[in-house]
Parts: structure tokens; C-alpha cells; sequence
């Protein structure tokens, strides 16, 4: 990754929040467990809260004026698992592994941004980017991890 602003940054995470709403919508209209549907659209809604972030950073403080930042464990389950391409054909765990990927591709993209980041408001925002998209990744793997102890793994 190479960019040449700060707004080329900020519409890069953009795209990713896009797309992660996009994944997450698409998910959940083709998944049978209603469980796992809602908890999908959950992810899709948060993802796009995301985006709208984003597109008005000037706004961005104030609504983080209220925001608990808190620490968020990583029981790291998506590190030990290869990258997935095509949900189309994949059953619940493989959805569930393909999601983990990619919020930890997404909470790495929010560190390495508030790294760059030189103004305290923006690295505000990324800190609460970086803690959601952590409770996302611990809620897959949470889901992840009792999927597959009810399967006798």
C-alpha cells in the first residue's frame, strides 16, 4: 500500500468498509441458520456505521465524544488459518473462517492507518475502527470455536 494523502487513505478504508458491508449482506440473504443470518446483517450494519464514519471525519470526534475504548482480547484463532476466495459453495464453518480472515486483514488495515495517522482526532478515529473490527474478529471466533465444539471438534 502506497498512498500519497491522508484522503487516499481514509477512501481506501472506505472501499474496504464498502465491501465488508457488501460481504456480510451478501452472506447473510444466502446462509440457512437464521442465528447466524442475523448475526451477519449485525456485521453488515456495523460495517456500514463504519463507512459513514469515514465519509464525514469532521463529525467523526463528536460522535466519538461517548465511545468506550476498551481492550479487546485476540484469541487469535483467524492467525493459524489460510486465506478462503469464493463463499458461494462453502458450508457455516467455512463462512465463519472466510469472515475471521478477513476482520483481521480489516483490524490490521485500521492499525497500520492509525500508525500514519497525525492528528489526535483521526487516530481517534482509527482507535475505534481497530477496537470494533477486534470485536468482530472475537465474535467470529467465538462463534467459530462453539460451531465447531457442538460438531465434536
Amino acid at each position: 500500500m502506497s498512498f500519497t494523502s491522508f484522503e487516499e487513505i481514509v477512501h481506501f478504508a472506505m472501499d474496504k468498509e464498502k465491501e465488508a458491508v457488501d460481504f456480510y449482506s451478501g452472506l447473510s440473504k444466502n446462509i440457512a441458520f437464521s442465528g447466524a443470518r442475523e448475526t451477519l446483517e449485525g456485521f453488515a450494519t456495523e460495517e456500514q456505521k463504519h463507512y459513514d464514519m469515514l465519509e464525514d471525519l469532521g463529525k467523526a470526534e463528536k460522535k466519538l465524544a461517548d465511545y468506550k475504548f476498551e481492550w479487546i482480547p485476540d484469541i487469535k484463532r483467524s492467525n493459524y488459518l489460510v486465506d478462503m476466495d469464493d463463499p458461494k459453495d462453502m458450508d457455516y464453518a467455512d463462512l465463519l473462517r472466510l469472515s475471521m480472515k478477513r476482520e483481521e486483514k480489516a483490524l490490521k488495515l485500521y492499525n497500520e492507518l492509525l500508525e500514519k495517522a497525525d492528528k489526535e482526532e483521526l487516530k481517534n478515529v482509527f482507535k475505534m475502527l481497530c477496537q470494533e473490527e477486534a470485536k468482530h474478529k472475537l465474535a467470529l471466533e467465538t462463534l467459530y470455536d462453539d460451531y465447531m465444539a457442538e460438531q465434536g471438534d
